[in-house]
């Protein structure tokens, strides 16, 4: 019952209930994420799940144990990360030409087509290349990539039905392609 005592002392703010709690799953939370994510993102997956933890104390009902409930907290915010980074990474490779939302990007050992464009483009000349768009075009491309809207969230900001804004998304992002395109080809080639 030595978990009641600690849970008893993070929830009143004890101080030294919060050192117990890093020293025994600082490495064990370290190990899940460099498993998950490798060793770049550590730090950042520690300090993320502490933070879930000491935010989110008050609500552990005890249907488990805590380190159980520490390590689903690791897994989900190093699940989080991994999303973000395979959609981050998805934008910048392929401009999107999603058939399902929820489709995952194909691992980044795959080239895809784009990839070679992209390694020679700077984020100074996508910014470029974005602002050269039409405002319809910038706004669906910023809902969607940068703000990571839903199609029905961007569908009520603009207005439109979803399939429309799919349809206009796909054009935008085919348009945002073809100028980073003719930004690569050297001078005087066609």
């Amino acid at each position: 019952m030595r978990d009641s005592k600690l849970i008893r002392g993070l929830r009143n703010g004890e101080p030294e209930a919060y050192r117990k709690l890093y020293n025994e799953y600082v490495q064990k939370i370290g190990r899940i994420a460099k498993s998950y994510i490798g060793v770049d993102d550590v730090e950042d997956v520690i300090q993320e799940v502490f933070m879930k933890v000491y935010k989110n104390i008050r609500k552990f009902r005890g249907d488990s144990a805590l380190s159980t409930w520490i390590y689903r907290i690791a897994v989900n915010v190093c699940k989080d990360m991994l999303l973000k980074k395979r959609k981050k990474r998805e934008i910048l490779t392929s401009f999107g030409l999603e058939e399902d939302e929820k489709a995952m990007p194909e691992p980044v050992e795959e080239m895809q087509p784009t990839d070679e464009l992209l390694r020679e483009v700077s984020a100074e000349e996508i910014r470029r290349a974005i602002e050269s768009l039409s405002e319809e075009d910038r706004l669906l491309i910023t809902l969607r990539e940068i703000e990571e809207m839903s199609y029905s969230d961007m569908a009520n900001v603009v207005g439109k039905p979803v399939g429309t804004i799919k349809s206009r998304l796909h054009y935008a992002r085919e348009r945002l392609k073809g100028v980073l395109e003719d930004n690569m080809r050297p001078a005087g080639r066609e």
